[in-house]
Parts: C-alpha cells; sequence; structure tokens
C-alpha cells in the first residue's frame, strides 16, 4: 500500500500538472494501472480482498451444503448440523475428500450472511415492557432460585423490579399490580414474550387467543397488548436488557434477605438509585426522562384488581383442598362439598361456591405436595372421635402452652375417658377465644382448684367482662357466713335415750 504523500504528488502531477499517466508513471517508478487507481482515491482505500471463490474440491458439493442449511431451518436449534456433522456426511453420503475447514470457512460464510439486522427505534411516553428472570439468593437463611418480574419504560429507561418464589400467574399478576402503583398508572401498551401465562394459543394468523386471567387483566387497566415473535427476544430488548442489567448489579454478589419483603426492598432501591444515571445518548437523567412516561399513563382504577389465581374444587374427605400441588385444610363441616379456591402470592383463600364468606385463609406454601392445616379445622370430629386425639395427624405439629399438656394428664389421669372429652372441649374454646386468654384462664383454674372444661370457660367469659368469677366465694362478702361448733361429748346421750331396743333373732330365724 502507498503512502498518501506519494497519492498527493501523483494525482498533483496528473490532475493539476495535465502530465501524462504513463509519463509519471515512469517517473515515480509505478505502474500505469497504479497512477490510474491513485487519480480515482484521495487517500488510499484499503485492502479490499475479492470475494473468496468456492474451492474447485468443494464446488460440486456446496448445493448440498445448502440443501442441508435450509432444512436446518425447521429444526430446533440444538439439533442443527455443525460444520463436522456436514463434513462427516458429505464425506460417507457423497464422497466427499476434502479437509474440514473447507467446509467450516462456506458454513461460516452462509451464517453471516444471513444474520439479521436490526432498526433502531424510538419510544414514544408512555409504553412498557414486561418479561420475568430468574437468579439466587439466601432468602431466609436459605439458598434459593427465584423468579423476578421485570417492567421497562423504554422512553426514559425507568425500571421496575420484583422478586416471587415461583413465576406462575399469581406472580404475574401481583408484578403488574405493583408496578402500576410504583408507576402511578398504568402504561397505554405493554409488550410481552409468548409465556404461557398469557398466551393460551398462537393462532394461525399470528393473533393470541389470551389466558381467562390475562384478559381479566387487561379488561380491567385496559392497556394494549403486544406480542413479540416467537424466539425472538430482541423484540423486546429493552426489557431483555433489564433482565440481564438487574442480575449483575442487584444481585451480585448474592442478595441475603430475611423474606421476600426484605429481598423486594432491596430491589426496589436499586430501582431507585439507577434513576439518577444518565445513560449513553442521552442528556437528561432517567428521573427526568420518567416525568414524561408518567404524564402519559392512564390513571390507575379507584380499587385495585383482585389479583388472585381462582381455581374451583371440592373437598375431600378428609377435608382438604389441593391447590398447586399442596393440600390445604377446610372445617370438616364442609367435607364433600363444591369450593372456589383463590391463590395468590401470599394466601390460599377458601370459599363456598356462590357463597362470599371464606371458610378457610392460610399463608401460601412453595414445597411440593405440602400438608397445610389449620388444627381448629378439625376440633368438632374430634370430639365426636375423641379416640383419635393421640393420632390426630392435624395436631402433631400444633405447639400449645406447657398447661394444656398438664391440663390433659390431670383430666385424664382424674375422668380417664371423660376426662379426654373435657380436654377436647378445653381446645374447641380456641376457635372462639385466643391462645393466650385460654392459657390464663387454665392456669387460674389451677390456682383454685376446679380443673374442667365449664370452669375454665366460665374463667375466660369473666376475665373478658371484666368481672370476678363466682367460683371464689371469698370475693362476695354479702353472703351469709356458716359458723360449725364444737359437738359436746353429753350431747350424745340424748340420741340414746330415744333409741327403740332391737331383739336378736334365734337361731331359726324367728323374731
Amino acid at each position: 500500500m502507498f503512502p498518501v504523500d506519494l497519492y498527493v504528488k501523483v494525482r498533483r502531477a496528473v490532475m493539476v500538472e495535465n502530465k501524462s499517466e504513463r509519463a509519471v508513471a515512469r517517473y515515480f517508478g509505478i505502474h500505469r494501472n497504479t497512477v490510474r487507481k491513485m487519480c480515482q482515491f484521495a487517500a488510499p482505500p484499503g485492502y479490499r480482498r475479492a470475494p473468496a471463490a468456492v474451492s474447485p474440491t468443494l464446488a460440486p458439493f456446496v448445493a448440498i451444503i445448502d440443501a442441508i442449511l435450509e432444512a436446518d431451518k425447521q429444526i430446533h436449534v440444538k439439533q442443527r448440523h455443525t460444520a463436522v456433522r456436514i463434513r462427516e456426511r458429505l464425506r460417507d453420503e457423497h464422497g466427499y475428500g476434502g479437509g474440514y475447514t473447507l467446509v467450516r470457512e462456506y458454513v461460516n460464510g452462509v451464517a453471516n450472511r444471513q444474520k439479521e439486522v436490526f432498526m433502531p427505534l424510538a419510544h414514544r411516553p408512555g409504553h412498557a415492557q414486561v418479561d420475568f428472570g430468574e437468579a439466587d439468593g439466601y432468602v431466609s437463611g436459605k439458598k434459593i432460585r427465584f423468579h423476578y418480574f421485570c417492567l421497562d419504560m423504554p422512553h426514559s429507561d425507568a425500571c421496575f423490579v420484583k422478586a416471587y418464589p415461583t413465576e406462575d400467574t399469581e406472580a404475574f399478576l401481583d408484578g403488574h399490580l405493583a408496578a402500576f402503583a410504583f408507576l402511578g398508572g398504568v402504561p397505554q401498551s405493554i409488550l410481552y414474550d409468548n409465556t404461557k401465562i398469557a398466551v393460551a394459543k398462537i393462532l394461525g394468523d399470528g393473533q393470541r387467543r389470551r389466558t381467562q386471567a390475562f384478559a381479566e387483566l387487561q379488561s380491567y387497566y385496559l392497556f394494549d397488548d403486544k406480542f413479540g415473535r416467537p424466539a425472538k427476544g430482541n423484540d423486546k430488548g429493552k426489557v431483555e436488557g433489564l433482565v440481564g442489567y438487574s442480575r449483575r448489579h442487584f444481585m451480585v454478589p448474592l442478595p441475603v434477605a430475611d423474606d421476600f419483603d426484605a429481598l423486594n426492598a432491596q430491589l426496589l432501591d436499586g430501582c431507585l438509585k439507577r434513576q439518577r444515571a444518565v445513560l449513553r445518548g442521552q442528556s437528561e437523567s432517567i428521573a427526568q426522562r420518567l416525568v414524561r412516561d408518567r404524564a402519559a399513563l392512564m390513571p390507575l382504577p379507584v380499587t385495585p384488581y383482585d389479583a388472585s389465581h381462582k381455581q374451583s374444587s371440592r373437598v375431600s374427605s378428609q377435608s382438604l383442598v389441593r391447590y398447586r400441588t399442596n393440600d390445604y385444610s377446610v372445617p370438616t363441616q364442609y367435607g364433600h362439598q363444591a369450593v372456589l379456591v383463590k391463590g395468590t402470592v401470599d394466601w390460599v383463600d377458601i370459599y363456598l361456591v356462590g357463597k362470599p364468606e371464606c371458610i378457610a385463609h392460610h399463608r401460601r406454601s412453595y414445597a411440593k405436595a405440602d400438608f397445610v392445616v389449620n388444627p381448629l379445622h378439625y376440633l368438632a370430629l374430634l370430639e365426636k372421635k375423641p379416640r383419635a386425639l393421640e393420632q390426630a395427624a392435624p395436631l402433631q405439629t400444633w405447639v400449645l402452652p406447657e398447661v394444656f399438656e398438664r391440663l390433659r394428664r390431670l383430666l385424664e389421669a382424674r375422668m380417664d375417658k371423660r376426662g379426654r372429652k373435657e380436654y377436647i372441649q378445653v381446645l374447641r374454646l380456641l376457635e372462639t377465644f385466643s391462645i393466650g386468654q385460654v392459657e390464663q384462664a387454665i392456669g387460674q383454674a389451677h390456682h383454685l382448684g376446679v380443673l374442667g372444661f365449664d370452669a375454665i370457660k366460665h374463667l375466660v367469659l369473666c376475665a373478658i367482662e371484666r368481672r370476678p368469677p363466682k367460683l371464689d366465694l371469698t370475693l362476695y362478702p354479702y353472703l351469709p357466713s356458716t359458723t360449725v361448733g364444737t359437738t359436746d361429748a353429753g350431747s350424745y346421750l340424748s340420741l340414746l335415750s330415744q333409741s327403740v331396743p332391737v331383739t336378736r333373732a334365734n337361731s331359726r330365724g324367728s323374731v
């Protein structure tokens, strides 16, 4: 390659001094064609490699390679041909005798020509993108893999991130509600991938059939939904980038939190701190641009959406209802009845079909095949079947104050089977009163020496109504007192004088 200085001299000699190309070539000792090229370019154009010609060895097999690569487009990406495999097939099936390098260079060249080119996009205020990611962290002292909901506002690059134990309908709905509350409004449109939580089926014309839960959410908040092409993450590149950014910046090193509320407080703090940043190509901070995003949002409804996953079920013979692989108890009086289960991120509520009252309320479990029970649900049945007290599974993990076990031992020692029934009746007081109230009444009954269900219930009611119990007569000084004197031995003589003589019977039994 010739230096630029030579370009200047040659071009000036030909184009200014009007010398012939032949004379200039002879003077500078270069070829005439070189002089002609220098006149065409003001500076060296750089090395330009001519399109590589296909090797004569490979040329007869190019059509076969192209057919293989074209067929691969319809196959799962992890089962497509590699250059090694193509070379093996050419050798074994078509008699190719060349090397691997020729095949690899041709395949790479085809791949480069087929790579997609993307259009830079401009984003209007008030529109959002949503996706989920996953990461590891320590929650409640255990290392777990959790999922996190991400909402990105492409115009301002503002973000909202919230973690959940799993990626399911409940987390999907709750994430939207939390993000809308954070933004103070509802985006005009939201772009999604084709998650099964939102899309029940992709129809032949490219339309989507929404799931029931997603359709209800959209109908309530009235945002427009958009979906990316299947397996095309670049269609929602902003939120895809946010998923990675959140993992690298908010979750490195591994986050440590007492519970998910504490973890989400950390993530929210990270989202707020990020708003101070001025990103490349921008003159305003994220927070300044977020003002325009918020101005374009739709207003929130007066009442929030019921972000629960609803499922019909039936109570089993053991008074259990299954939800998300786990069994939850209901009072035994509702056995074998149809129910509606409402599951949220934190709770599971169970209703009788067509009735507004909640018959069971449980903390949601994220274990598998878990047994979540409220012992109070089984006490009415236990009263009918007191012999099951020892082996009743719902009571095995029930931790009660020590005075309860002491009461049971005393009642069973004094009254045997009747004592067991009395103890179960005392437990049933917990259906109405708190453990603290019943514990205090049992302690008071021990002190007064009046152990029994009726006495303990009376003491609980008296404590609530703030009146003295009638079991202690010292609290009633207006009652007449009884005085018992010492009996004189002479008093018994009067009894002897009034007695009737009795004749002993003879040996024959006659009087």
